[in-house]
C-alpha cells in the first residue's frame, strides 16, 4: 500500500490531539486532523477586540454567558468526533463547561479567516456548527474585509463590511461597530 493511501486510511481521535507536542495545535473533524498555523497580528487583534467587546457587554448586563478566546477546546458533539478551537466561543449553558473546555455546541462562535483557514471556516466548520446546534456563527474575513453572520435560529445570513455595525443575534441590544477597529 502506498504511503498516500495509508495516510488517507489513518483515523485520528481525541487521544491524538492530546498527544501532540507542546505548543502544537490541531483540530479534529470526523477522524481527520487539521494542523493549525500560528495566527498573525491582525487576526489576534480582532480576536482580542471582539472578545473584549463581548465580555464587557456580558459584564455590563450581568449576563450568564461566558466568552472564551482561542485556544479553547470545544468538543462539538458528545461522541468526541469533533474537536475545535474556535477563535471566539460564547457559551450560555454553564452545564456545557468543564475544566477541559466546552462539551457541546456554544451559542455563538466567531472565526477569523486566515489564508490557511478559508476553506475550513466557510465550508466544513459552517456545516458542522449548524448541524451541532450553534445558534449564531460569524465569519470575520479581514482579507475581504467582510463579516458574514449566520443566524441558525432564524435560518438567515447577512454580509457586512468593516465599516458597518453588526448586531449580534443572540442578544437584543448588542452590536459591534467594526468601523472603530483599527489595524495599525
Amino acid at each position: 500500500m502506498s504511503e498516500a493511501i495509508a495516510k488517507q486510511l489513518e483515523y485520528h481521535t481525541i487521544e491524538d490531539i492530546q498527544n501532540l507536542p507542546e505548543g502544537q495545535r490541531a483540530e479534529l473533524i470526523d477522524g481527520e486532523l487539521y494542523m493549525m498555523a500560528a495566527p498573525n497580528r491582525v487576526h489576534q487583534k480582532l480576536v482580542m477586540t471582539l472578545s473584549n467587546s463581548i465580555f464587557n457587554y456580558i459584564q455590563d448586563k450581568n449576563g450568564d454567558c461566558e466568552v472564551y478566546p482561542s485556544p479553547f477546546a470545544v468538543y462539538l458533539n458528545a461522541d468526541n468526533e469533533i474537536y475545535l478551537e474556535p477563535d471566539i466561543s460564547v457559551i450560555c449553558d454553564k452545564n456545557k463547561l468543564t475544566d477541559e473546555g466546552c462539551k457541546g455546541a456554544p451559542d455563538w462562535i466567531i472565526e477569523i479567516v486566515s489564508a490557511s483557514s478559508r476553506q475550513m471556516d466557510y465550508n466544513k466548520k459552517l456545516f458542522k456548527y449548524r448541524t451541532a446546534g450553534v445558534r449564531e456563527y460569524w465569519i470575520v474575513d479581514p482579507m475581504k474585509p467582510q463579516v458574514t453572520v449566520y443566524n441558525f435560529e432564524h435560518d438567515t445570513f447577512e454580509e457586512y463590511s468593516f465599516t458597518d455595525k453588526v448586531k449580534a443575534g443572540i442578544y437584543e441590544d448588542f452590536e459591534i461597530d467594526f468601523s472603530v477597529i483599527h489595524f495599525e
